[in-house]
């Protein structure tokens, strides 16, 4: 059984590439991946810990595969479960919805009662607003791979060296 549980919605693959980044970065058994399409919530329940991963599509709506999803997270009891979370989107072309899906998905989580981690920093993002940004600071890591992907291997470590003694710690706890 996998200690941490990474769920992630993709639709043009970038997210599925942000997963399996954040997997090479954790020991060897430490993480499982779970495409949400074909998730269960078996693998909900299996994980210890969780981290979920989702773009921001259109006018900052959650992707068809993470909405398909939702009744199966509906049906676990997530109260306590240490969740991180981490968003992609396009700050450029979408400024009014940057990341919408992942303070869409943060609300969800959180009104199920799951304790969650990984807050970021806004600083070096320009957006007019997001679902994502809460008292100065976003719900999870933020990503955009459109206009500065030469800032995602640093921004991740440094988001990883944040949660993932958290996440571990938790698993064994």
């Amino acid at each position: 059984m996998a200690k941490i549980g990474l769920f992630y919605a993709t639709d043009t693959g970038n997210t599925r590439k942000v997963a399996k980044m954040i997997k090479k970065q954790f020991g060897e058994g430490d993480i499982e991946l779970f495409n949400v399409k074909g998730a269960t919530a078996e693998n909900l329940t299996s994980c210890e810990t969780l981290i979920f991963g989702t773009p921001t599509l259109g006018d900052g709506e959650l992707p068809d595969t993470l909405t398909e999803f939702l009744p199966t997270l509906e049906s676990v009891d997530l109260s306590g479960k240490t969740i991180a979370l981490y968003g992609l989107g396009d700050q450029v072309g979408y400024p009014d919805e940057f990341v919408d899906a992942l303070g869409i998905l943060y609300k969800k989580l959180k009104k199920m009662g799951a304790t969650l981690i990984g807050s970021w920093s806004g600083e070096g993002y320009e957006f007019n607003k997001s679902k994502a940004f809460r008292d100065g600071e976003f719900v999870g890591l933020v990503l955009d791979l459109d206009n500065q992907a030469d800032l995602t291997e640093e921004r991740l470590g440094s988001w990883l060296e944040q949660v993932k003694p958290v996440l571990l710690g938790a698993a064994v706890a």
